[in-house]
């Protein structure tokens, strides 16, 4: 069966993520429709980027990724399919999808063959005019390159690596708040692997953290603590609490690491 997923930042009060099915199914039935989030904060392309490279891996090649967290919808920014590791990511032009393409070869085209939307085109919604059509069609069989040609100018961000600042400092930042209310930072655990071994701060607004847990039930309750988390980041959590709302921070806060 044709496998796609869907990442948005719609939420589920309104009917988009919703309609979006629709479009899909009505051209490609036998989809299977995988919600991996519509719970992605308003706008935050790093949060979206950090989901979908999270998730990618687990499905089956030829999987279709439909990727809409898109603040410039309307404008002039392009909308773009990829191909890496074997599956496929229907996306804007943002940066939504810099964090696979760092870690995938992968092969990238502008969406520019207007048979594949839906008509008429909406200023607002391309979530339904042009990302669900497109993963529908490539879905159900259309090759990839009847879409439009291959690019190289397309935006590449890197707001998942940490700034060296000092000898022993790194200025990085909050990539996710999950439900939880641990705090996925960009400081990649293959980065720095001994932090465990070793003194270490993560300043955090006025706050400093600087205790490192094995697991969750280690420290006392609402006690903050840093955690190697499975997504091969350091989080920042607090026992039984929210970390992000204890220390006042959300999605994109900036962090600074220190090493002693």
């Amino acid at each position: 069966m044709p496998l796609i997923t869907l990442t948005t930042d719609f939420g589920l009060t309104d009917h988009y993520a919703g309609t979006m099915k629709g479009v899909i199914l009505s051209i490609c039935p036998r989809a299977q429709i995988v919600d991996i989030s519509h719970g992605v904060s308003a706008y935050e392309i790093a949060e979206a980027a950090f989901t979908i490279a999270q998730s990618y891996r687990y499905f089956p090649r030829g999987a279709v990724h439909v990727v809409v967290v898109d603040p410039g919808v309307g404008t002039s920014r392009r909308p773009i399919l990829a191909r890496a590791a074997g599956q496929y990511f229907v996306a804007p032009d943002n940066g939504v999808l810099s964090m696979i393409f760092a870690c995938e070869k992968h092969k990238v085209r502008a969406i520019t063959n207007a048979r594949y939307f839906l008509q008429p085109l909406s200023n607002t919604f391309h979530g339904r005019d042009i990302f669900s059509p497109v993963g529908a069609h490539l879905a159900a069989g259309v090759p990839a390159a009847r879409f439009g040609k291959l690019i190289d100018d397309y935006l590449r961000l890197d707001f998942d690596k940490p700034a060296r600042t000092g000898r022993r400092q790194w200025t990085g930042a909050v990539l996710k708040i999950d439900r939880f209310g641990n705090m996925v930072t960009n400081f990649q655990v293959a980065e720095f692997p001994d932090l465990e071994q070793r003194a270490f701060e993560i300043a955090v607004g006025p706050r400093r953290v600087g205790r490192f847990a094995r697991h969750y039930a280690e420290c006392a309750v609402g006690e903050p603590f840093v955690i190697v988390g499975s997504s091969g980041y350091y989080e920042i959590s607090v026992g039984q609490a929210s970390a992000a709302n204890l220390l006042g921070c959300a999605a994109g806060a900036p962090l600074e690491l220190t090493l002693f």
